[in-house]
C-alpha cells in the first residue's frame, strides 16, 4: 500500500470513466441556494479541508458513477485508481412517524411555512421550526464509509458524494426531507389534507353592519407599509385551497396569465 509522506494513504490517477455524475459548478463553490450551502457549511467544518478539496476534484471530473437517496441512507459508486468502483455509504438518521407527525403538524401551524413548502419552496425558517421538536434538518453525525484503502475522515470518493448530494439539493429541497425519512409526496400530501393548517389560514368573518362606521374611511398613510416584490409561485393559491377537480386546471392557467400581465 503506497503512503505518502504525509502518511495518508497515496493512490495513483483515478481512472476515467464516461457519462459519470459531473458537478454543475466546476470552479468556486459548490452549492448555490441557502439548504445546500447550510448543508456544505456543516461538512467544512466538521471534515479535513484537504479530502474535501480532493472530493471536489473527483465530483467535477465526473468520477461518481451513481447516488441512490432512501431514508436514512445514500449509496453511491465512485471510480477510483483501481478497477473496480469503490463503494460509498453515508448514513444519518431517518425520523420515525411519531417524529414527523410532530414536524408536521409544527409546519401546518405555519401558515407561511406552509404556503412555501406546497409552492415548492423550503423556507428559511424551517431548520429552527426543525430544532423546536427536537430534530435536525440537516445532518451534524455522518456515518461514512467506503470499500477504499484510504482510512482517513472523509476520503476523497465520500467527499465526492457529499458535494454532489448538495447540488442535488439546489435542483431538489425536498430531497433533504426524503434523507430523513418524508418524500415531497408525503409531506405535501399530509399539509394539504391538515385541517389544521386550514384553519390557520382562515380571516375573521365581520358582519357588514359592524363595519358601516369605517368601511369607506380612508387608509392611513403615516406609515405606508414597504412594498416588496416577492416571486410567488402563480399557483400558489390553489395549490393552498385546493378547487374543485374540473376547475383547477383552468384556475391555473388564469392565475398564470395574470402573474405574466
Amino acid at each position: 500500500m503506497p503512503i505518502g509522506k504525509d502518511g495518508w494513504f497515496n493512490a495513483g490517477e483515478p481512472i476515467r470513466v464516461e457519462g459519470g455524475i459531473r458537478a454543475r459548478t466546476q470552479r468556486g463553490s459548490i452549492g448555490s441556494t441557502w439548504w445546500s450551502r447550510r448543508f456544505i457549511d456543516i461538512l467544512e467544518r466538521i471534515c479535513d479541508k484537504g479530502r474535501l478539496a480532493r472530493g471536489r476534484r473527483y465530483a467535477r471530473a465526473g468520477q461518481v458513477l451513481s447516488i441512490d437517496l432512501s431514508p436514512g441512507l445514500a449509496a453511491a459508486s465512485v471510480q477510483g485508481s483501481r478497477p473496480r468502483p469503490y463503494e460509498v455509504t453515508i448514513a444519518v438518521e431517518a425520523y420515525g412517524e411519531e417524529r414527523w407527525a410532530a414536524i408536521e403538524e409544527a409546519i401546518a401551524a405555519q401558515a407561511v411555512h406552509r404556503a412555501k413548502l406546497l409552492a415548492g419552496e423550503m423556507p428559511t425558517e424551517i431548520e429552527e421550526l426543525f430544532a423546536a421538536v427536537g430534530a435536525d434538518l440537516f445532518p451534524r453525525d455522518l456515518d461514512m464509509a467506503c470499500s477504499c484503502p484510504d482510512w482517513g475522515w472523509p476520503c476523497k470518493h465520500v467527499s465526492a458524494v457529499l458535494y454532489l448530494l448538495a447540488e442535488s439539493f439546489d435542483d431538489d429541497p425536498f430531497l433533504v426531507l426524503a434523507w430523513r425519512g418524508r418524500t415531497r409526496e408525503q409531506l405535501l400530501g399530509a399539509l394539504a389534507d391538515d385541517p389544521a393548517g386550514a384553519e390557520s389560514l382562515e380571516v375573521a368573518d365581520v358582519p357588514f353592519a359592524d363595519r358601516l362606521a369605517d368601511f369607506y374611511a380612508p387608509a392611513s398613510t403615516a406609515h405606508p407599509p414597504e412594498r416588496r416584490r416577492t416571486a410567488a409561485a402563480p399557483d400558489l393559491l390553489p395549490r393552498v385551497f385546493p378547487p374543485p377537480p374540473d376547475v383547477t386546471r383552468p384556475l391555473r392557467a388564469a392565475y398564470s396569465r395574470l402573474s405574466d400581465a
